[in-house]
Order: structure tokens, then sequence, then C-alpha cells
């Protein structure tokens, strides 16, 4: 079965990577194992990569940030070179003013704050995979959890019913506690749903520590 991942690196990121020890993840090798967990027939012919350049004159770690992303981008592109592709929105950083929080609300007290917003990206995913749906993609799978995608997948299946789509959602396996709920909307448009990532998987699925390229060696970030 071809199949086609759509990843939203920011939604994956916020989902299961801040704060962890597992940002130098090889998502072909973790999204294909659960592809293939769900169906063995599952043929992975492609996985497009959804995110923005970091700004480094707002990121914690400035232009440090920056370089540890594009290393990142490199060691997966050198190592599945026919398989993995970033596609690129951006991010825009603008001053705007905002209602200061208070309840009960209170329109007119507003403060001045930076705004920054990803730009693209919700749109990017979309297209792909309405356009893979109708080149006549047979597995169509989303890794997000994010109902910005639900109208794409409500127009694949009202127009390409033969096609199949699936979420991936990018949250660790609730232990008890407060955790972010599961996409109704996205599970109920889905032939298949996996809710959660297990952190076994995230360590298992480890890009190593130096990659070689025709140039120079890739290095996982110190800091990562």
């Amino acid at each position: 079965m071809k199949t086609t991942l759509y990843i939203d690196g920011f939604n994956l990121y916020y989902g299961v990577l801040k704060g962890s020890p597992y940002k130098w993840l090889d998502v072909v090798k973790l999204f294909t194992h659960i592809c293939q967990e769900q169906n063995p027939d599952a043929e992975i012919v492609a996985v497009k990569f959804f995110t923005a350049p970091v700004k480094g004159k707002i990121a914690t770690r400035g232009e440090q940030a920056v370089m540890s992303q594009n290393a990142y981008h490199k060691a997966l592109r050198t190592l599945y070179p026919d398989l993995f592709q970033v596609i690129e929105g951006y991010f825009i950083l603008e001053a705007g003013g905002m209602p200061r929080y208070q309840n009960p609300l209170v329109k007119t007290d507003r403060v001045n704050v930076w705004r920054l917003e990803e730009k693209k990206t919700d749109v990017n995913i979309a297209l792909h995979l309405y356009r893979d749906a109708y080149k006549g993609m047979e597995q169509l799978v989303l890794v997000s959890n994010d109902s910005d995608i639900v109208p794409a997948l409500e127009a694949i299946q009202e127009d390409f019913q033969q096609a199949i789509t699936a979420a991936i959602m990018p949250r660790l396996k609730p232990t008890g506690g407060e955790a972010r709920p599961p996409n109704a909307e996205l599970s109920k448009l889905s032939h298949w749903t996996r809710h959660y990532i297990l952190e076994e998987e995230l360590k298992a699925c480890q890009l190593p520590n130096m990659i070689p390229t025709k140039k120079k060696a890739v290095y996982k970030p110190d800091y990562w």
C-alpha cells in the first residue's frame, strides 16, 4: 500500500519533543514503524515534513537554534535522500495589541505584545494531501493533532473515496493527570488513528550522533 506521511513539524515538537532528550528524532523510522504496525503492507514512498525556519533573534538559543534546525533537516535528507523532504512556511513577528488577562474580560484594556505567527504551513499540508490524493496515493497519513487540517480531509473523503486517510497524533500516552486530548474530528475522518506516541518509541528511533556526508559530517547538537 503506497503511503505518504505528512508531518506537522511544530505540532510534533510541541506535542512530544519539547523539553525531552529525543529531539534528534528519526521521523522516517518512527512513523514507518507505526504505519507498518497498523498494516504490514504499508510502503512509505514519501515523508513530507512541514515546518518554518526558526527566527534566531527570538529563539532561546539564538543562532544556535537556527544551526540546530538546519543540522537536523540535513541529517534526515542525508539518510533518506529519496524519501524525506522539507516544505517550509515562514514566521512573521510583529507588534500587536491584545486584551490584558483578567476575568471578566475588559476589551478596552489592552497591552502591546510581540506576536509570532507561523504562516503557510496549514495550507501547504492541506494542498499536498489533496493533490497526492488526486494523483492516486493509496494511503495518506497525517502526523498532527490540529483541527485546521479537517477541511482538507473532508474534501478528500468526498472526492477520493478510494483513498485511505489516517492520523498519528503527536502526544505522549497518558499516564494519569491532565493531558492534551486527541482530536476527535481528525479521528472521525480517519480510517485508523494512533492517539499517542510511546516514549520508548521516541527513544528507539533516534538518529546517529554523527552522520557522514560527502562534505562535512552532521552532528547532533550538544544541548539536544
